[in-house]
């Protein structure tokens, strides 16, 4: 009941913008393959600081 009071951590933070990236580069691999790309890339630029953070 008092979860909704809870503040994220920074990585969750981080991992919910992992998997919008991922989902967003998902949707534009079919339409525009070089923002695909891009997405990607940021994506693991993320997961880096997820690595970091563990």
């Amino acid at each position: 009941m008092f979860g909704i009071f809870k503040k994220k951590t920074e990585k969750e933070k981080l991992q919910a913008q992992y998997e919008s990236l991922l989902k967003e580069a998902h949707k534009l691999s079919t339409s525009n393959r070089k923002l695909s790309d891009q997405k990607v890339f940021e994506a693991e630029e993320i997961a880096k600081q997820i690595d970091q953070l563990d």
